[in-house]
């Protein structure tokens, strides 16, 4: 770019000096000497804006230490007391080709080479890509229906504090879905319908044919949670219904503020880089202005609702962890888990919503794809012993190691240009 405004500015410079020599011997001139410079002044300005524009084509990340600029605005309020807002939701467009057996899900690889660092990893979201729906589907909503047949309420609770919250979220839901997925949702004077499940979601009768979190949950192949502030300014997880989390349970951080949530779950660098920037994060989201963040996981089982790996499900505490999992399974046990997590404000309960889709693949399907052997090696030996500890490198470091190196050098064998990844693959994908 600088390059590029260099050249802009010599030209410009050398057309003023040709207008001025113009002007000098030519007198009658002069009107055309004026018009000329300015022509050079016009484009130079005009070339320096669009080259500025250019090299900024990704979405923006927020920056969490700083007030967002966004139309609405954070309003002055005591902790705990949230005044409905005024905010209606862009209507979604239909997903262009969308088909609920054929549709593939989308290729997130959100790993990048060394070194490793802690953030948030926000950016923002366009409202179309708030729920992200796939020819999974089908399986995650059978995957769901058995667990809340076989876990009830374990995996799915909304706290009468946060009823109001569950159901708007439901109402969300019945207007976005079949906006955005008209193939395989309909709206309904009470909600909506799934055309091809053949179920009816109704909204508005009292009681609820079930709990509301858990009738969201039949909707989506999202597993959902919403956080509430109280009077002390915390948030709390008032409401969710966790199905297919793979590595924790709702019932186990369900009234739990969102310090205590990462804290009881060893989250790496949590107070020293991360409490801070949530904490801003939480009390400054608006309804307008949802956000999207992407992690990963390495998993030695193909269990999508719970990774026997860890230890039992039911097991009492000090039982669940890595330390159970069994060391160097061969390469065909191991998944890559991989979440796209959104959150959002709701306008009218003021409750901040995250859902949490899971994508998971074997380590073997996804290093066919070109460059991720190499990153995804880069990525896990650049992980301190914080992190190594909380994603259970120990265990299947050596095997995985191995085999990503061995994909790579495969890759570059077979003419891979390892210069042009940024072009060719950029993150998230």
């Amino acid at each position: 770019m600088a390059e590029a405004m260099h050249q802009c500015q010599n030209w410009a410079a050398q057309a003023l000096d040709r207008s001025i020599q113009t002007i000098s011997s030519h007198p009658r001139y002069v009107l055309y000497g004026i018009s000329a410079v300015c022509l050079a002044a016009w484009l130079l300005i005009s070339a320096t804006r669009y080259l500025k524009q250019s090299t900024n084509t990704r979405p923006a990340t927020p920056d969490l230490e700083k007030p967002a600029s966004r139309s609405l605005k954070a309003p002055s309020r005591a902790p705990g007391v949230w005044e409905p807002m005024k905010f209606d939701r862009p209507a979604a467009v239909p997903a262009l080709n969308w088909n609920v057996y054929t549709s593939k899900p989308k290729p997130y690889r959100p790993f990048r080479h060394g070194p490793y660092h802690i953030t948030m990893g926000l950016r923002n979201m366009d409202w179309n890509e708030w729920i992200e729906l796939d020819n999974h589907y089908l399986k995650f909503h059978a995957d769901k229906a058995k667990r809340i047949i076989e876990r009830g309420p374990n995996c799915s609770h909304t706290d009468p504090s946060a009823f109001d919250g569950a159901v708007e979220l439901l109402e969300e839901f019945c207007s976005y879905l079949p906006e955005r997925y008209p193939t395989l949702y309909k709206r309904t004077p009470v909600g909506m319908d799934n055309i091809v499940t053949g179920e009816t979601f109704n909204i508005v009768e009292r009681p609820l044919i079930e709990d509301p979190m858990q009738m969201a949950a039949r909707m989506v192949q999202d597993d959902l949670a919403i956080m509430f502030e109280k009077a002390d300014g915390q948030y709390y997880l008032l409401a969710g219904s966790i199905l297919l989390a793979g590595f924790w349970k709702l019932e186990d951080k369900l009234g739990m503020p969102l310090s205590e949530i990462h804290t009881h779950g060893d989250v790496p660098g949590y107070k020293e880089k991360l409490e801070k920037g949530m904490m801003n994060f939480f009390r400054r989201v608006q309804p307008n202005g949802p956000v999207q963040r992407n992690n990963y996981f390495i998993q030695v089982d193909d269990e999508l609702a719970w990774s026997s790996s860890i230890g039992s499900e039911d097991g009492p505490e000090g039982t669940v962890g890595w330390f159970t999992a069994e060391k160097n399974k061969a390469i065909e046990h191991h998944y890559f888990r991989s979440e796209r997590q959104s959150l959002r404000r709701l306008s009218r309960s003021g409750g901040v919503v995250f859902t949490i889709r899971t994508y998971f693949h074997p380590i073997t399907e996804i290093c066919e794809e070109p460059y991720v052997p190499g990153r995804l090696a880069s990525a896990v030996r650049s992980w301190g012993d914080d992190v190594s500890k909380y994603k259970g490198k120990e265990r299947y470091q050596d095997v995985l190691l191995e085999y990503l190196d061995a994909k790579h050098k495969e890759q570059v064998e077979a003419g891979l240009e390892v210069d042009k990844e940024e072009e060719v693959r950029a993150y998230p994908f």
